[in-house]
């Protein structure tokens, strides 16, 4: 914005320091820690969402101030000069569809189509704000292992909703909306990689699922743990606002024997891959999956790209994944 004095920063270093902000609403206090000083109001009104289900359209934020005025969206937090243990009085309503404990925060846009973050990775891949989120992430989120780390394997992260599991048609059985092929691709894919499920959704929901496809008790392959929507960041993006994503350095600094070299991610939605654009591979959708089982091979193809790559690449940010089906595993694609 014209006139903000903004800290000074340097390509070597910039201090950025957590913002607290108390949000009063509802006679509740909502503390809102998963915010720095370079992030905007925006982003702030993001987290108040995630945090009371009132959208940001509806947030009237009353003694948010700069200059004398309810401060923009776009102004940073550092410059608003907010005193120590800030209360923010809020005024706003949920939306009565955003009750189930399955829903995403930002369901209510399911519909809109995903856009092209090519423009977009630059922006955020590198940036020190959402880089110092992931940190926080590496150090506040507690990841509960359900079978160990084996040595010498790849890492496969796996989305579930229209990935694995159409989670909107309708269908009596569980195994009617299960992707075709998911059992043999996750057994596959088991020989090469650990394998990490990492749903927008609650935990309670991803193990629920779990369960349901059976893919918790299958024995033929192992789980080596899961994440929710908690382990997610907020980031800005010019085309579509604030958006939450799946960043990968969360499991790097926890188990460092991953990394982009050998890392894959598997999604329908391709802005989650945001902070790691080369580490992910969007796959087509499974929607209707009365009227398209029949014909899904999607997890079959996948299954022998990910052989392949495993066998024959020994550094996976030599590889286009938005030309997977194209990859060719006899060219050498070792150093």
């Amino acid at each position: 914005m014209a006139g903000e004095t903004e800290p000074s920063t340097s390509e070597e270093f910039m201090e950025i320091n957590q913002a607290l902000i108390t949000v009063k609403w509802g006679g509740k206090e909502y503390l809102i820690t998963d915010l720095t000083d370079q992030d905007t109001v925006a982003v702030l009104r993001h987290e108040i969402f995630k945090l009371t289900q009132v959208r940001p359209q509806r947030q009237k934020l009353i003694n948010l101030k700069y200059k004398g005025k309810i401060a923009p969206d776009d102004t940073k937090i550092c410059v608003l000069e907010l005193k120590p243990n800030f209360k923010l009085m809020m005024i706003g309503s949920t939306e009565a569809a955003i009750e189930s404990a399955c829903q995403l925060p930002d369901d209510m846009a399911e519909v809109v189509d995903d856009f092209d973050v090519a423009e977009e990775e630059n922006l955020v891949e590198k940036s020190p704000v959402y880089l110092e989120k992931v940190r926080r992430r590496v150090r506040e989120y507690k990841i509960v292992e359900i079978s160990p780390p084996r040595e010498g394997r790849h890492l496969l992260v796996l989305d579930i909703d229209y990935t694995l599991f159409d989670h909107r048609s309708p269908a009596e059985s569980a195994s009617e909306l299960m992707r075709p092929y998911l059992h043999e691709f996750l057994e596959s894919a088991y020989q090469h990689y650990d394998i990490v499920i990492w749903s927008a959704t609650g935990m309670r929901c991803i193990e629920e699922k779990m369960k349901m496809l059976g893919v918790s008790s299958n024995p033929n392959y192992k789980i080596m743990f899961y994440l929710d929507s908690t382990a997610m960041i907020s980031v800005y993006t010019l085309e579509r606002g604030v958006v939450d994503v799946k960043p990968l350095g969360l499991i790097w600094g926890i188990y460092p024997q991953y990394s982009s070299k050998n890392t894959i991610m598997f999604d329908d939605i391709q802005r989650n891959f945001l902070m790691n654009p080369r580490s992910g591979l969007r796959v087509r959708p499974f929607r209707q999956a009365h009227l398209t089982r029949q014909m899904d091979r999607e997890l079959l193809k996948l299954s022998k790209y990910l052989k392949d790559i495993a066998e024959s690449c020994d550094d996976f940010n030599k590889l286009n994944h938005r030309k997977w089906q194209q990859y060719d595993p006899n060219k050498s694609h070792k150093k």
